[in-house]
């Protein structure tokens, strides 16, 4: 029996709404809404399962594929539109990418070892399965952080945002490395199809900033993302790392002056790119919201409860998680020169991690690996950001207290001796008011 097509509009149109009010209680809470979201999955499927309801049965993993290859050039593109190239952001978005590329490279190897050691399994699968483990989600990170001081804030958004992009481009270029024919030079074929794919990504990105700026009419932007996403299914066809077409593209019109120089520059209209790139923006970042809330919910839905009782796969999943902040510590230690709470335990697995574990060929899949290790890693890991951020703002509002109270004291004791004005006083008032309200808002 078919599915009743009003029951289906409200069930989906529900789930968006649903979403967007777990993103508000997670601007709340720091609760990522992502957990929120799976949950909802998992209720979903249980209370089919309780009505015995033939959806139930579902076979989830071509739904799921396809979000994730949607989802995929989404979150790139996203984090493209969001790097911005400059001087002054010169120097953190250095730290960020080495701290990312070091972080991404040796958990991967330490993953790998850990997936040999207790999985038995071929050094190819291992480190297939290690790269998507290894990689931060921007899509939690971006929406947890806002509450950050600047620095650690940018830092935090350009780490994962560049683990993402690298940690893609790593699981492909490793798998194009492995399904290579014996006997052909894999590094030099790896190099080649980036320099191939660099080559027309900077082509294409060019001509697609010259054609859409003269595009007058209003529907253009979802043209745009069908191209996007017509180039990367077609580089995927032709074997060639399709993803910095996109990542190329988002860079140079988000960063358009850096590029457009010289006899270049009389070509574009800057105002009508920057007009153009705002809405572009909106777009990406809706489609994106969309695409994730549906990608998490049918992930819920295709988890088995039982692999979540079973102690085992809790401990592994522990295993990994304290190898990847022991890591992560050393960096911060002596690599990023701090030692920075809360940016420390930021680190959440993610998008980017489900859905390269959903594109892992079957000739690579490692039997005895419990998908509910992938699970909690992403739970514990979440859990363990949103406590350390919780804990930051409570920290934050101590001090605020201690010096406005301070600078009370200090007032009261000059108005005794007729020091201070009656505008001082006022200010005085208005600022341990300020400072009350805000410490309540955090600590609810």
């Amino acid at each position: 029996m078919g599915i009743n097509p009003y029951i289906l509009i409200i069930v989906l149109c529900g789930l968006v709404i649903v979403s967007y009010l777990y993103n508000v209680l997670a601007k709340k809470t720091n609760i990522p809404s992502v957990i929120m979201l799976i949950g909802t999955g998992i209720l979903i499927t249980q209370t089919l399962s309780y009505f015995d309801h033939p959806a139930q049965n579902t076979d989830w993993f071509p739904i799921l594929e396809f979000l994730g290859i949607v989802g995929l050039v989404m979150i790139v593109l996203e984090a493209a539109l969001d790097l911005e190239l400059s001087k002054e952001k010169w120097p953190i978005i250095w730290k960020s990418f080495t701290v990312a590329l070091l972080a991404l490279t040796v958990t991967s190897a330490a993953f790998t070892f850990l997936i040999q050691y207790f999985f038995v399994a071929e050094f190819n699968s291992a480190l297939i399965y290690a790269i998507p483990l290894s990689i931060t989600s921007s899509a939690i990170v971006i929406p947890s952080v806002v509450n950050l001081d600047e620095e650690n804030k940018e830092f935090l958004i350009y780490e994962s945002t560049f683990s993402d992009i690298l940690g893609i481009m790593s699981f492909y270029f490793v798998l194009q490395g492995f399904n290579a024919p014996e006997g052909q030079n894999v590094a030099g074929g790896i190099f080649l199809n980036i320099g191939l794919t660099l080559v027309v990504a900077v082509v294409l990105s060019y001509v697609l900033t010259y054609v859409f700026q003269k595009i007058t009419t209003s529907t253009k932007l979802f043209l745009l993302i069908s191209v996007l996403m017509m180039l990367y299914a077609l580089g995927k066809l032709m074997h060639i790392s399709s993803l910095l077409i996109i990542l190329f593209f988002g860079l140079l019109i988000n960063n358009h002056k850096l590029f457009f120089r010289g006899f270049m520059k009389k070509h574009i209209s800057d105002e009508k790119i920057v007009d153009t790139l705002h809405y572009f923006k909106v777009i990406t970042l809706e489609t994106s919201f969309v695409v994730r809330t549906f990608f998490f919910v049918v992930f819920g839905e295709s988890i088995a409860i039982a692999s979540l009782v079973n102690l085992e796969v809790l401990i592994l999943a522990l295993i990994f998680l304290g190898v990847l902040f022991i890591i992560r510590y050393l960096f911060f230690r002596f690599i990023a020169n701090s030692f920075m709470l809360p940016s420390l335990f930021v680190s959440p697995r993610g998008l980017i991690t489900i859905m390269l574990f959903f594109s892992i060929p079957l000739e690579y899949a490692i039997s005895y690996f419990d998908n509910g290790i992938l699970l909690y890693m992403i739970l514990i890991s979440s859990g363990i950001m949103t406590l350390a951020l919780m804990t930051r703002d409570k920290q934050e509002s101590l001090p605020g207290i201690l010096k406005t109270t301070s600078r009370f004291m200090h007032a009261t004791q000059a108005e005794k001796e007729g020091q201070m004005t009656d505008i001082e006083e006022e200010i005085i008032a208005d600022e341990l008011e300020r400072t009350s309200e805000k410490t309540e808002k955090k600590l609810e």
